[in-house]
């Protein structure tokens, strides 16, 4: 039995409203005429708000959609874009993958776009990759420190009962200059080490630890830096070691105070994010510490490996703050995240709030 068309039309706009993937319907002059519910909450928009409104307008600054849009209207074959950053109103950024569909009937075509975001699916892959990563490099890290450890207890060791039987003052000057370095090396390995200790957990006030951390860089930066607070008061207490987050912040404000030289401003910001994954476990609520800096960024090959022991962007850096800083929030059950672009550089510590 043929179905009525009025009813097919029911039920297609039935499908579309009810399904997950934003939907969004274009004529041949790439004005919206249609929009399905998960589209309107995609863009925080309603359709009766924005329906006839442009298509560049609502994907502003996106040009490799936009190209793939227009190629679709002309060629009539459909396109299949994966992972295509857009920008959309109200300075929101998302990452989605997208197909763009021509449909022609009576002379007209009409493009019917498909978005499904992938920014949380992207974000848990970037996690878990990080934390694999974190952890195996670890691993080695621990099991050359050790390796180095003793044999440098015995190299010093050498070294101070040769400049015991010597007499000469311009020869222990180079014994020293041993005792001097193994005792350097030493010092470095205890800090590859020392992150392994098992937190001291308690409840803790996030924004004193900031502005602990705040004021003691202030009083050792140059004056042309400044340390900002950004501070939500709702933010509750933390269960964590407060040794070991002072130290992980530590770490991170100096390192932008590095990157800034000698004027610039840091911003110190706490915030709540809700229903966050962090490696394989979900989270009703978390507390996020935002080191931002207006410096000059970080090199885009240097990004994914900032978090490796030993490597570094300066030449008088050691390469193991970064590291230790990582280690000690994922004692916490969390993790630091970086995004970094010419004029801002932001690194965000996120951290569970239920109590463990």
């Amino acid at each position: 039995m043929t179905q009525d068309p009025m009813e097919q039309n029911t039920l297609f706009k039935c499908i579309l409203e009810n399904s997950n993937t934003a939907m969004l319907v274009f004529n041949q002059d790439l004005r919206l005429i249609y929009m399905n519910p998960a589209g309107e909450i995609l863009f925080a928009l309603s359709l009766h708000r924005i329906e006839g409104g442009d298509l560049h307008a609502l994907f502003v600054d996106s040009n490799k959609f936009i190209t793939n849009v227009t190629s679709a209207l002309n060629s009539g074959h459909p396109f299949t874009e994966r992972e295509l950053p857009f920008h959309l109103p109200n300075n929101r950024q998302i990452t989605a993958d997208c197909t763009i569909t021509p449909i022609s009937s009576g002379g007209h075509t009409t493009l019917l776009v498909e978005l499904a975001q992938v920014d949380r699916q992207l974000r848990i892959a970037k996690e878990e990759h990080l934390l694999a990563q974190h952890s195996a490099t670890r691993d080695v890290i621990r099991g050359l420190a050790h390796e180095i450890k003793n044999p440098l207890g015995g190299l010093r060791g050498a070294a101070q009962l040769l400049q015991a039987e010597l007499e000469s003052e311009e020869l222990k000057e180079y014994t020293g200059i041993i005792i001097q370095e193994a005792d350097r090396l030493k010092n470095l390995v205890n800090r590859l080490l020392d992150p392994n200790t098992l937190p001291q957990k308690k409840s803790t006030n996030i924004h004193e630890l900031l502005e602990h951390v705040r004021q003691l860089v202030q009083n050792e930066c140059p004056e042309g830096i400044k340390i900002l607070r950004d501070y939500d008061p709702s933010v509750p207490d933390v269960y964590v070691d407060p040794d070991q987050l002072i130290q992980a912040v530590l770490n991170l404000t100096r390192n932008a105070v590095q990157a800034l030289k000698n004027s610039g401003e840091i911003v110190l910001r706490s915030r709540i994010q809700r229903q966050i994954t962090l490696g394989h476990k979900r989270h009703k609520l978390a507390a996020s510490i935002e080191i931002i800096d207006n410096g000059p960024g970080i090199e885009l090959e240097m990004l994914d490996r900032i978090f490796y022991p030993m490597v570094t962007g300066r030449a008088d850096g050691t390469g193991l703050g970064l590291s230790i800083a990582q280690t000690l929030i994922n004692q916490h059950g969390g993790l630091i995240e970086c995004n970094s672009w010419p004029g801002k550089t932001v690194f965000t510590l996120l951290l569970p709030l239920e109590m463990s």
